[in-house]
């Protein structure tokens, strides 16, 4: 068991320098090379944030923990929306902007009801292995490409004026040798928390998926809590929303479908129950963000009651 929760957390540590650094040298080397600030958050930083969900739904499908894989990013996807957006507007009230409100958030309900439509075969045509196929990976990384073209299309059309770096430019050698470093700890991190999980799962005689969804979602979802909390300490809590909103796109369209298009991906206990549950916290979230343009203090609080819900009815059957 100690050996186990030691693997967690260092395996978690290592994701984290690891997705720091490497999200740290790619800025850099954008900016060397004059790529926009919006683009590089739009780009880079969410891929930097969701690169510990990856690293581990990659790891977890390659070694046959399919359920463990497909958990992470459902779980990731429901503490991304409920917990980070939650505690980030009792921070300090998210304010909403209309483009999140018309395009960002509708993608992340597209994303969501694209990947309960692919994971529900075993319900919509009767089939016996209800499993993510390597034709839905495939068209979920379509759809992916099509989002990051959308965004880049829409990032330079809003565009006014070229921005000033605040921030000194490191020496080329400094940022690829962040990124070969970050790789480096994404890859030893990701597997020492996959194997730390998995034993753990045993150990405690749960299944991979309850894991997948609550541990290990939590676990590679630091990053953007970390990094929402923060702005929103400085007042900048409106980056949290599309922080969040952002990685939940990523996680699914990316992540599902890399992994997916590599080898199916088997459900195992996954429900229908939890996919509704995903879809349905990004459309109350829409709806709140409509009523006046921002996530107010209550409805953060009501967020995160939801979440604490939702880990009540994962674990009554445990109990």
């Amino acid at each position: 068991m100690i050996i186990s929760l030691v693997k967690l957390i260092l395996g978690a540590a290592f994701i984290l320098i690891g997705a720091d650094l490497l999200t740290s040298g790619a800025t850099h080397i954008a900016r060397r090379f004059k790529v926009s600030e919006l683009l590089i958050g739009l780009t880079v930083v969410a891929l930097g944030t969701s690169l510990p969900e990856l690293t581990v739904s990659l790891l977890s499908a390659l070694e046959g923990k399919a359920e463990m894989a497909v958990g992470n990013v459902i779980g990731s996807n429901i503490f991304n929306t409920l917990v980070i957006l939650g505690a980030t507007a009792l921070i300090c009230p998210v304010r909403v902007s209309k483009q999140i409100i018309a395009k960002d958030i509708p993608w992340s309900i597209l994303a969501g009801l694209i990947l309960l439509i692919v994971a529900s075969g075993h319900y919509i045509n009767g089939d016996v292995n209800n499993v993510i196929t390597r034709q839905s990976g495939l068209l979920m990384l379509c759809l992916f490409f099509v989002f990051i073209y959308y965004t880049i299309l829409v990032a330079k059309a809003e565009k006014t004026e070229d921005e000033e770096d605040s921030i000194p430019i490191a020496p080329l050698w400094k940022s690829l040798l962040f990124i070969a470093i970050g790789i480096c700890g994404l890859v030893f991190g990701g597997d020492a928390f996959v194997d730390g999980a998995s034993q753990l799962a045993f150990l405690m005689g749960l299944s991979e998926s309850f894991v997948g969804i609550t541990i290990v979602a939590a676990g590679t979802s630091l990053p953007e809590l970390a990094t929402s909390v923060v702005a929103a300490m400085k007042h900048k809590s409106g980056m949290a929303i599309g922080n969040a909103i952002g990685s939940n796109i990523f996680n699914i369209f990316l992540i599902l479908g890399i992994s997916s298009s590599i080898t199916p991906l088997s459900m195992g206990n996954i429900t229908i129950a939890d996919l509704l549950v995903q879809l349905l916290c990004c459309l109350i979230v829409w709806f709140f963000a409509r009523t006046s343009y921002t996530l107010s203090r209550i409805e953060g609080a009501l967020l995160l009651l939801m979440y604490g819900g939702y880990l009540t009815y994962l674990l009554i059957p445990v109990l």
